[in-house]
Parts: structure tokens; C-alpha cells; sequence
């Protein structure tokens, strides 16, 4: 798993404010590119309840249909739902203004690559774990892993952070 900063400049982002800048892909996936491909993205703000988790899938597969990238929406709601549901589990602040805390779900699209990025306002790095045989968890991120091209996180200054997958169509 590789990190980066995403950061730039004196601009700061934080995991409640975070919207992909125009042209961002993530730095460790930089390499899968082709050269001038244009970048599309949608973004949506997420409210920390379980139901975003099917919102989630939902606007996921809408968008999909939208860039006619259809192939991929079976893989891209099981991503999203893997993420999503970490974000929620894991990357919320346990506090009183829990209620004002979002997560976002950003597609990027670049070409025949779309890259799910989920931020929330925790600090934790998401961790690939081997649960016990009869656990009832823990195989989300193996999941991401199994139909992305590459995944990853980033942390997000001064507070956050953006965990990715890149999906190829």
C-alpha cells in the first residue's frame, strides 16, 4: 500500500472538504495513464448513515451509465460498498458533531480508467487484514484489491484522508 500527500500548494484539504481537484489521479497511479487522456469526475456527499451505503452504489452506477461505462458496474458497487462501509466503521470522528461529519464518493474518469475515491475525516490508514476462517468481516479491502488495478490511500492535510481504487473498463 502506498501513500501520498495530496496537498497542494498552501491550499489544505481536509477529509470534510476534500473535492478532486481538476486533473487529480492518485500519484502511485500515475503510471497507468495515457498521455492527454481528459479527466471527468462526479462527486457526492454522503451523510454518515447506513443507507449511504446503497446511495453510494447508486450514484456510482448512474454515473457509470452516464460515461456509457456500463462494464464496470458490478465491480465499481462492490468497491464502493467495501469503502464506503470502511469509511463508515472506521474513519468517522467518534464525537458530538458526528452528525455534520460527510463522507464523499468521487469518480474520476480518465480514458478507459476510473479511479473510486472515498474520503472521510479520520487519520487511520485502512489496513488489509486476514480474518479468521468463520469471522463475519474483514475481507473488504481483499475484495477492493481482487477487482481493482490498484488501490490505495493518501492522507489528507490537515485532517483525513482518501482511500482509492482504479478500475479499468
Amino acid at each position: 500500500m502506498q501513500s501520498t500527500n495530496v496537498t497542494r500548494g498552501r491550499n489544505q484539504w481536509s477529509g470534510l472538504d476534500w473535492w478532486p481537484p481538476i486533473g487529480w489521479w492518485p500519484e502511485p497511479a500515475r503510471d497507468l495513464l495515457d498521455p492527454g487522456s481528459p479527466t471527468t469526475s462526479a462527486t457526492f456527499a454522503l451523510p454518515p448513515k447506513a443507507e449511504s451505503v446503497h446511495s453510494a452504489r447508486s450514484f456510482a452506477a448512474g454515473t457509470l451509465s452516464g460515461w456509457d461505462m456500463t462494464q464496470l458496474h458490478d465491480s465499481m458497487e462492490l468497491v464502493v460498498s467495501e469503502l464506503v462501509t470502511n469509511a463508515l466503521r472506521h474513519g468517522l470522528m467518534l464525537s458530538a458533531s458526528r452528525d455534520r461529519e460527510v463522507i464523499r464518493l468521487s469518480l474520476i474518469r480518465r480514458g478507459t480508467l476510473v479511479t473510486c475515491a472515498i474520503t472521510d475525516p479520520g487519520a487511520e490508514a485502512p489496513v488489509m487484514r486476514d480474518p479468521a476462517p468463520f469471522e463475519p468481516g474483514g475481507l473488504g479491502l481483499h475484495i477492493v484489491e481482487s477487482l481493482s488495478v490498484r488501490w490505495g490511500w493518501c492522507p489528507l492535510a490537515p485532517q483525513g484522508k482518501a482511500v482509492w481504487a482504479v478500475l479499468s473498463g
